[in-house]
């Protein structure tokens, strides 16, 4: 069984990350591009995996063409040898770059989706400091109240300051 393309890793993140099948997110961004430019970024840069991936395949195939077993390359084959092998490997960091970017922005999907769910968590911490359910210090006795966690600073509450 062949190793995983780049291309393939590529597909099964942003398939894990977004939770629908790569076609179903393809069509989704050509019907409504302004929706999602997380997905749509990470789908340009599957675009642009696509390439790169075919061309570590050409290059791959050449190389082994050019060093088969029992072939000795002959002069003239060492140059294109030399510059395939290059291209090879120009090729294979493209597709590493261009990986590294689609974490990159599944990151930041995740923080953004993190981020809107943090007034939430805030607002729930703020209610319960007010309600008085606030956890009791050490060494406080259970029948005494709970300190309201929402206390500020000496004076705070003495009229006007203007």
């Amino acid at each position: 069984m062949p190793a995983a393309t780049a291309l393939d890793q590529a597909t099964a993140v942003i398939e894990k990350a977004w939770g629908r099948p790569i076609d179903a997110l393809e069509s989704l961004t050509v019907r409504s591009p302004g929706d999602d430019p997380l997905l749509r970024a990470a789908l340009h840069l599957r675009s642009a995996l696509v390439i790169t991936d075919n061309a570590v395949a050409v290059h791959q195939d050449r190389l082994h063409a050019l060093t088969r077993p029992d072939h000795v390359p002959a002069f003239y084959d060492l140059e294109r040898l030399t510059s395939s092998a290059a291209d090879l490997r120009v090729a294979q960091a493209e597709c590493r770059t261009f990986r590294q970017a689609l974490g990159h922005v599944i990151e930041a999907r995740e923080a953004a989706a993190t981020a809107d769910r943090a007034p939430a968590v805030r607002l729930t911490q703020a209610t319960a400091a007010r309600s008085g359910h606030s956890p009791r210090t050490l060494g406080q006795l259970p029948d005494q109240p709970a300190v309201s966690a929402a206390i500020g600073p000496p004076g705070a509450g003495r009229g006007p300051h203007r």
